[in-house]
């Protein structure tokens, strides 16, 4: 699956170019619980098509019956002057419970009506040539205007106009073309991220089998370079092979890359950083942000239990989300290994 955004700018810009009337419904406000958040979208065509969604379904289903319904008494049209509109769902407890919404939730959408075909496209090739877009709308009549973004922000509304920015797509860059590899990749399309593989090893890379992916063959450290990872990118190491491994880990750490990691036990992890002190004169704090041994605790032994485990962890990182101590890989097994240990002696 490739970035949402993507998805449903796509889609309208098709539609649009294809002559049908289409609507852009983005999320701009939010009280109370959410399904989406504020700066989600989804494209609704005039033949009932929709994409993206803004909540779990019904307000979709609500949007497609009064836009697909022009003559009903609440046909969604636009203003005059070719204004965006706003609509608000959630008001009332009963009206939140009709369609879905979590307790006291209530969102408001704007809805844009036949967003210009040109523009699009422009905004579609922006973001799939890795550039960030920040697209304005001017209330009053609908007009919006595209400039590049410096760093992403959240969407903003006020009496003029709304802005959201739009990114390019999260990228991952998986070095080693295994089984757990192939678990991770999967996950990782479906969550939206484009992914690449590479493995010059060609009895791995010959066995791959997930479409969607990306799979190079050349040395990871080169692909690294190459790669040029950013801040919505992230870099895992799955090979075990410190000729493959860490060079490319060297690599993506002098980038903004906003994960860094390799699989391996706590042993595997602390001769790797001895290593990379040692032959490559790298300190602790140029260390910093490599991740290992990868992943949050969850028990996992098996390669799609591990690949969970890693992804969510990319996910938490991605997102911002605090990792509690007792999620920590390290922490968890070092505090089993001395409570054995204890055990062992007699102790406690």
């Amino acid at each position: 699956m490739e970035n949402l955004d993507l998805t449903v700018l796509r889609a309208l810009r098709d539609w649009r170019s294809a002559g049908h009337h289409a609507l852009m419904a983005t999320v701009v406000r939010t009280w109370g619980s959410s399904p989406r958040p504020v700066g989600s979208i989804m494209g609704l065509c005039d033949s009932g098509a929709v994409v993206g969604s803004v909540s779990g379904g019904c307000i979709e289903d609500d949007l497609i019956a009064r836009y697909t319904r022009p003559d009903a008494a609440d046909a969604l049209q636009p203003a005059a002057g070719g204004a965006p509109s706003f609509v608000k769902y959630g008001v009332t407890a009963d009206e939140a419970h009709r369609f879905g919404l979590p307790c006291g939730g209530t969102l408001e959408l704007l809805l844009e009506f036949d967003p210009d075909a040109a523009q699009l496209a422009d905004l579609v090739r922006a973001l799939e040539g890795g550039r960030l877009m920040r697209r304005s709308v001017a209330l009053a009549d609908g007009r919006a205007t595209l400039v590049t973004a410096q760093a992403p922000a959240a969407l903003s509304v006020d009496a003029r106009e709304l802005a959201n920015t739009f990114g390019p797509e999260y990228r991952m860059l998986i070095i080693g073309a295994g089984q757990m590899s192939e678990y991770l990749a999967t996950m990782a399309l479906f969550s939206g991220f484009a992914v690449t593989v590479c493995d010059p090893r060609e009895e791995y890379r010959g066995a791959w089998s997930v479409d969607g992916a990306r799979v190079l063959a050349d040395m990871p450290d080169d692909v690294v370079a190459a790669f040029r990872p950013d801040r919505r990118s992230c870099v895992v190491a799955l090979t075990h092979d410190p000729k493959l491994d860490d060079l490319a880990l060297l690599e993506a750490l002098d980038t903004e890359a906003f994960y860094v990691g390799a699989i391996g036990s706590r042993r595997n992890n602390a001769s790797r950083r001895e290593r990379l002190k040692e032959h490559f004169g790298r300190t602790e704090a140029d260390l910093a942000r490599l991740r290992g041994p990868i992943g949050i605790y969850i028990g996992s032994k098996t390669p799609p239990e591990i690949a969970v485990s890693i992804m969510a962890e990319v996910l938490a990182v991605k997102n911002g989300a605090p990792l509690p101590r007792d999620l920590d890989v390290a922490y968890v097994k070092n505090a089993q290994t001395q409570a054995a240990a204890e055990s062992a002696c007699g102790v406690g």
